[in-house]
């Protein structure tokens, strides 16, 4: 089974973005983390603080982080089939 131009382009595409998808992911983990810490102090330090909508979008980057190092194996798998 072959590839057409199309699917080759994108995986090329893909493997050349890489190492930006590792990038992304390592950011969104340290971002998350650090949100998370300092979300944690407020809730610590402050007493009205309410912290359901913040510690969503905590999750949401660690979801984040976790899709972009999905698509950097992705492109690493590519990148060995292709070669």
């Amino acid at each position: 089974m072959s590839m057409t131009d199309s699917e080759l382009r994108f995986a090329k595409r893909a493997i050349r973005r890489k190492k930006i998808f590792l990038t992304l992911s390592i950011t969104s983990v340290i971002v998350g983390l650090s949100l998370a810490l300092y979300y944690s102090w407020q809730l610590a330090t402050q007493p009205g603080f309410a912290p359901g909508i913040h510690f969503v979008l905590v999750i949401l980057v660690l979801l984040t982080a976790r899709q972009n190092l999905r698509q950097y194996y992705y492109a690493k798998i590519l990148e060995k089939l292709i070669a």
